[in-house]
C-alpha cells in the first residue's frame, strides 16, 4: 500500500448513475477504512482538528477505526457532531478538515470524511446510538428550524439536559438537508431520517407544519408558551434571480424550487403527484454546488444540460468533486458565459437564452478576477428550460414578525458568531439566517456556538 495515496472510494459507474437517483458514491467497507486509517500519522498538534467546524476529535476517531473499534469511533464523532453520516458525505473536507491534513503536505491526505461517512454508517447498520449522560435541567428551549443548525444546536442543548422542541414549517424535517440536496448525494430515507432519529433519540421533539412569524411568533414562544431561550435557525430559502428581461416566462425556475419539487417531493419517481419540468436542454446558471445538484437532477430526468456560468472553471464555487461528477455524468460548461436575456414564444415558454462572452480583468472585493463582457461576442443558446442558481437570502418573516430583532441590509439576523446572541435578549440565531446561504458543516458550527452561549444564558439566568 502507497501510504502516500487515498485509498480509492468505489462509485457507482458515470454512465449507469446518470440515468437514476441512488447515491454515486459508495463508501469505504471496513477493510478499506482500516487502510485508509492506517495511513493517519496521529499528530501531536492535529490541524485537521482546527479545520473542522465543530472540532471532532479527528485523530481519535481515526485512531478507534485504525484498531477496529468502530463503535468507540462513533461515540467519539458523536460528541461533536449530531450528523455524522451527512457531514461525511455533503461537507467540502477538502478545503477544511482535509485541507490542513499534515499527511496532505508530501503525499494525498487522510480521506477524513469518508472515513466519517463510514463510521456513522456502520453504526446506524449495527444500531448504536449516541449516548447520553445529562441530568435534566427543568428549561426549555424553542428551536425554529430543523436543517443542519435546528439540529445541531438542540442535540446539544439535549445532551446538556434542556428540554427542546424543533418548529419545522415544512412536513418534514430535515431542513436543505432534504429540500435541498439530491437522493444520488444524499440519501433521505436511509441517511437523513435515520440521523434524525437519533437526535430525537436524545429527547427532542420536532413539530412540522409551524410556520414561525405565521403559526406563532417569537414572542409568542418566550411570553405564552413558557420557552426560556429561542435559538433561529430558520435556514435562507429565498431564491435570487438576475433580474433581465424575459426571466418570468414559463420554464423558468429557481434552483430552490426545481429541486425542492424533486428532492422533498419526490417528483423524479413516476408514482409521484408532485409535477416537474421534462425538458429536452436545460441552462444552468450558476457555478455553486446548488447549481450542480440541479444540473445533474435535470440531467437524470432526460435534458442535456449546460452550465452557465460567468466566470471560468478555477472561479467555480462548487466542490471539486461534484464538478468532476457532473463532467463525469455528460454536464456541458458553458463557462466564462452570462445571460442578457431570455427568449419567449408567443405563449410565453422559453425558447432561448441570450448570453454574451467574458473574459476576466482585474480582482474585486472577493479577490476573484471580475467578469468584463467581451464586445460583440452575442450569442443564443436554443433551450426550453432556465434553472436560475444564484444563491438564496433568508424570508424577512421571522425578522419582520420579531420586534427588537436587528437584521442587515440582506436581511440576514445579526448574531454573534462566538455564541449566536441577537439583539433581542434570549434569542439566539445561526447558520444560514445569520449568513447568507452556506455549507451545511458551517450552519452546524454555529448550531453548536449558539447551543453554549444558550446554555451559558440559562446557567445565569438560575443563578440570579
Amino acid at each position: 500500500m502507497d501510504v502516500l495515496k487515498k485509498v480509492p472510494v468505489r462509485e457507482q459507474d458515470a454512465k449507469e448513475r446518470a440515468a437514476n437517483f441512488e447515491e454515486v458514491c459508495l463508501g469505504y467497507n471496513q477493510e478499506e477504512a482500516q487502510c485508509e486509517a492506517a495511513r493517519c500519522i496521529n499528530c501531536k498538534n492535529a490541524q485537521c482538528v482546527k479545520g473542522c467546524p465543530v472540532a471532532i476529535d479527528i485523530p481519535g476517531f481515526i485512531e478507534k477505526v485504525k484498531e477496529g473499534k468502530i463503535a468507540e469511533a462513533y461515540q467519539i464523532i458523536s460528541q461533536s457532531s449530531a450528523l455524522p453520516a451527512v457531514c461525511g458525505r455533503v461537507c467540502p473536507q477538502e478545503s477544511q478538515c482535509e485541507g490542513k491534513c499534515i499527511r496532505g503536505v508530501k503525499g494525498e491526505p487522510i480521506s477524513i470524511g469518508k472515513l466519517e461517512r463510514f463510521v456513522a454508517d456502520w453504526a446506524r447498520e449495527n444500531g448504536i446510538k449516541p449516548e447520553v449522560f445529562a441530568q435534566r435541567k427543568g428549561k426549555s428551549v424553542a428551536v425554529i428550524g430543523s436543517g443542519p443548525a435546528g439540529l445541531t444546536c438542540a442535540g446539544d442543548l439535549a445532551k446538556m439536559g434542556y428540554d427542546v422542541t424543533i418548529f419545522e414549517a415544512l412536513h418534514e424535517p430535515g431542513g436543505v438537508l432534504v429540500y435541498g440536496i439530491p437522493e444520488f448525494r444524499l440519501p433521505k430515507k436511509d441517511v437523513v431520517a435515520k440521523e434524525i432519529e437519533n437526535v430525537k433519540a436524545l429527547g427532542v421533539k420536532i413539530e412540522t407544519n409551524v410556520v414561525v412569524g405565521k403559526s406563532v411568533t417569537i414572542d409568542e414562544l418566550i411570553q405564552e408558551e413558557g420557552f426560556d431561550a429561542v435559538f433561529i435557525g430558520s435556514g435562507a430559502g429565498l431564491p435570487k434571480f438576475m433580474g433581465i428581461p424575459g426571466e418570468n416566462s414559463n420554464g423558468v425556475f429557481s434552483a430552490n424550487e426545481y429541486l425542492t419539487r424533486s428532492n422533498l417531493m419526490k417528483a423524479f419517481d413516476k408514482k409521484s403527484n408532485t409535477p416537474i419540468m421534462h425538458s429536452k436542454k436545460v441552462a444552468v446558471v450558476g457555478g455553486g454546488n446548488v447549481a450542480m445538484d440541479a444540473a445533474r437532477t435535470a440531467l437524470r430526468l432526460g435534458a442535456e444540460v449546460h452550465i452557465v456560468y460567468r466566470r471560468s472553471e478555477e472561479e467555480l464555487p462548487a466542490r471539486v468533486e461534484e464538478v468532476h461528477h457532473a463532467k463525469e455524468e455528460g454536464i456541458i460548461f458553458d463557462l466564462l458565459t452570462n445571460p442578457t436575456e431570455i427568449l419567449a414564444d408567443e405563449k410565453g415558454w422559453v425558447t432561448g437564452m441570450k448570453c454574451i462572452r467574458m473574459e476576466l480583468g482585474e480582482p474585486d472585493a472577493s479577490g476573484r478576477r471580475r467578469p468584463v463582457e467581451i464586445p460583440g461576442s452575442e450569442f443564443t443558446m436554443e433551450l426550453d428550460t432556465v434553472i436560475m442558481s444564484l444563491g438564496t437570502s433568508p424570508n424577512p418573516l421571522i425578522s419582520s414578525t420579531t420586534e427588537g430583532l436587528e437584521t442587515n441590509k440582506w436581511k440576514c439576523i445579526v448574531a454573534e458568531e462566538t455564541d449566536g446572541r441577537t439583539s433581542k435578549e434570549g434569542v439566539y440565531a445561526g447558520g444560514d439566517a445569520v449568513t447568507g446561504a452556506a455549507t451545511v458543516i458551517l450552519a452546524m458550527g454555529a448550531g453548536k456556538a449558539a447551543a453554549k452561549g444558550i446554555d451559558e444564558y440559562l446557567s445565569g439566568k438560575g443563578a440570579v
